[in-house]
C-alpha cells in the first residue's frame, strides 16, 4: 500500500499501512525538525505526549542516531494527581522508560503529580516551559477528542492559564482503563494537571500520532465537526503546521475525506 497524503484545511494527514509505519513516519518528521531547530537555536524546547498512541513514535525516535538530544529541554503534557512517579500509569514513569532513559537529553522537566502543592508545581512548571519556548510538540488525540487532558467539559480555547488542574470525564478515564494502565475504573484518578490548549497551539510545529481503531471516530470528528470544545481536537484545524499520522484502522471512518486515487 502506498502512503496517502492529503489535507483538510491547514491539517496535513498521512495514512500508513500499520501503526508501526505511522509511528516511524512521525518519528522521522520529529527527527528532521530537531535537526533543523538545532541549526537555529542553542537549546530546543520539546513537549512530549504519552499513552499507547505514542509508543511506536517514541521507540523509533529514540532509536535514531545523531539527533541533538544534548540540546533538548523536554517537557510533558500532563500528569495524574495523586499517583506516585513509579505507579505503572504514571506519565513520569512512562517517559522515563520510553524516552529519558533511552537518550542523553540535556534536561527533562517532569510534572510532580504526587505533590501536595499543585499550585506551586504548576507555577514552577509554567515558568520553566516559558523559558524554554518550545518549538515542537508530539501530541495525540483522545477517544473523546481531548488534547492533553483537556476533555470537552474542561477545554477552553481562550484559557487564561498555561496549565491547570482538571477533572477527567468518564470517557477519558475509560480510555485509560481500556489501554491497560489501571486494574479497575475506580483506580483511574479523577483529577490531573494538564497544559492548556492555548499553550499547545503556541508551539510552532505539532506532530500528532493517532493509531488504532478506537481512535477512528475521534479522527473523523476532528476533521468533520464544527470547531468547538465538544471535540477539542477540532481546534487543530486552525494551527498553521500540524501533521496527523494515521494507520488504516484510525483512518477507517474517513470516507469522503480521503482521495480515492
Amino acid at each position: 500500500m502506498e502512503v496517502k497524503h492529503f489535507t483538510v484545511g491547514t491539517i496535513k494527514l498521512e495514512i500508513h499501512p500499520s501503526k508501526k509505519d505511522a509511528g516511524n513516519a512521525a518519528a522521522r518528521s520529529a527527527a528532521d525538525a530537531l535537526k533543523q531547530l538545532d541549526q537555529a537555536r542553542r537549546e530546543i524546547g520539546v513537549i512530549f505526549a504519552t499513552g499507547a498512541s505514542q509508543l511506536e513514535t517514541l521507540h523509533a525516535l529514540t532509536s535514531m542516531p545523531d539527533l541533538p538530544w544534548k540540546n533538548v529541554r523536554g517537557f510533558h503534557l500532563d500528569e495524574y494527581l495523586g499517583i506516585d512517579e513509579n505507579h505503572p500509569a504514571s506519565f513520569r514513569r512512562y517517559l522515563r522508560e520510553n524516552l529519558t532513559e533511552r537518550v542523553p537529553m540535556r534536561e527533562f522537566f517532569s510534572i510532580d503529580g504526587s505533590s501536595s502543592d499543585s499550585d506551586r508545581v504548576r507555577q514552577d512548571y509554567v515558568q520553566e516551559l516559558h523559558a524554554a519556548d518550545p518549538q515542537l510538540c508530539l501530541l495525540g488525540i483522545g477517544e473523546n477528542g481531548h488534547l492533553a487532558f483537556n476533555d470537552p467539559a474542561e477545554a477552553n480555547f481562550n484559557d487564561p492559564d498555561a496549565m491547570k488542574v482538571v477533572t477527567l470525564d468518564a470517557a477519558c478515564r475509560q480510555q485509560q482503563l481500556a489501554e491497560g494502565w489501571f486494574q479497575t475504573f475506580e483506580d483511574v484518578p479523577e483529577r490531573a494537571l494538564t497544559l492548556t490548549i492555548p499553550t499547545l497551539l503556541k508551539v510552532p510545529k505539532l506532530i500528532v500520532s493517532v493509531p488504532g481503531l478506537r481512535k477512528a471516530q475521534s479522527v473523523r470528528r476532528t476533521l468533520a465537526e464544527p470547531i468547538s470544545t465538544e471535540c477539542p481536537a477540532t481546534i487543530l484545524r486552525l494551527h498553521p503546521d500540524v501533521t496527523i499520522y494515521l494507520d488504516l484502522e484510525s483512518a477507517s471512518e474517513l470516507n469522503g475525506f480521503v482521495p480515492s486515487h
